[in-house]
C-alpha cells in the first residue's frame, strides 16, 4: 500500500466559529480523513466560501467525493418551507456540498456519503428529506443521538438487499449500527436505489442503479471502528477513486497521442 498511489478524496468542510474571538473556520472531525488515509487515500478539505471558478480547481484535482455528517440540508433545496422541527442549517456549507455532488454526479465520479452525507446526495440528484422523523413518521425507534450515549452505540440492526455492493462487502444482509440523525430520505432520488432499511422502514442505504461508486449510509461507519467490517466501505471507495483517476489518465494520454 505504501508504493501505491493514493487517489485524493476531497472532504467539503463544515463551518466552524471559535466562541471567543467570533473567527470563521472550514473544518471537519478527524474520524473522516482518518478512515480515507487508512484506506490507502489521500483526503483534503474542501472549504467554504469559495468563488466557483476556485471550487472547480479543486474539484477538478480529486479522484473522489467525500460527503461528511454534520447540520440539516435546508428545506428550500428540496422545495418546502422551514418547519419548527427543522435542526440547525448551514446554507455556506449547502451551496458548496451541492455544487460539487452535482459535478460529482455528472461526470461520474466516486460519491460517498455518510449521515447528512446521503441526505445531501439524494437532494443533489433531485430527491427530498424528512425533515424530521419523529414528527413526521410513526416509529418506535430512536434514531437521534441521546447525550450520554457512546457514538458506536449499536441503536438497531439494519437489513441489506442481498444483491447490493455494500451487503457483499459485508457478506451480511442483516448489521447492527449507530443511529445520530433526526431527518432521513423522503422521495428518493433518481437513479439511486434503497438498498438498506431500519426495521421501521426508514431508508439507511441507497447505491446508484448503474454501475458507478455512489453510495450513501445514514449511519456513521468512520466511528464503528470497532467493526472491521466498516473498513471495507471506505476501502472500496478509496478503490473506486484509485480506478476512476487511472481511467482518466489513460483517456487523457490517449486523447494525447491521437492529437
Amino acid at each position: 500500500m505504501a508504493n501505491e498511489f493514493r487517489p485524493i478524496i476531497g472532504i467539503p468542510a463544515r463551518p466552524i466559529t471559535d466562541s471567543s474571538n467570533g473567527f470563521q473556520y472550514s473544518g471537519i472531525p478527524l474520524t473522516y480523513s482518518d478512515c480515507v488515509e487508512r484506506a490507502g487515500g489521500a483526503p483534503i478539505l474542501i472549504p467554504l466560501n469559495l468563488s466557483e471558478e476556485s471550487l472547480h480547481a479543486i474539484y477538478s484535482q480529486i479522484d473522489g467525493l467525500l460527503l461528511a455528517g454534520g447540520a440539516d440540508v435546508h428545506p428550500k433545496e428540496f422545495g418546502e418551507e422551514v418547519l419548527p422541527f427543522c435542526g440547525e442549517i448551514h446554507t455556506d456549507r449547502d451551496a458548496t456540498e451541492l455544487r460539487v455532488t452535482r459535478w460529482a454526479l455528472a461526470d461520474g465520479r466516486p460519491i460517498f456519503g455518510i449521515c447528512r452525507g446521503i441526505q445531501m446526495l439524494n437532494v443533489a440528484a433531485g430527491g427530498s428529506l424528512y425533515q424530521d422523523i419523529p414528527s413526521q413518521l410513526e416509529t418506535d425507534l430512536s434514531h437521534n443521538y441521546r447525550k450520554g450515549d457512546p457514538y458506536n452505540l449499536r441503536a438497531h440492526p439494519v437489513e441489506f438487499a442481498p444483491d447490493s455492493r455494500v451487503a457483499q462487502w459485508f457478506g451480511t444482509t442483516t448489521i447492527d449500527v449507530n443511529s445520530l440523525h433526526h431527518q432521513s430520505l423522503k422521495k428518493v432520488a433518481p437513479g439511486l436505489r434503497v438498498i438498506a432499511r431500519s426495521p421501521d422502514g426508514i431508508v439507511e442505504a441507497v447505491e446508484s442503479e448503474d454501475e458507478r461508486f455512489i453510495i450513501g449510509v445514514q449511519f456513521h461507519p468512520e466511528l464503528l471502528d470497532d467493526d472491521a467490517r466498516m473498513a471495507k466501505l471506505f476501502e472500496e471507495f478509496v478503490q473506486s477513486a484509485r480506478e476512476y483517476r487511472d481511467t482518466k489518465e489513460s483517456s487523457t494520454h490517449a486523447h494525447a497521442v491521437a492529437s
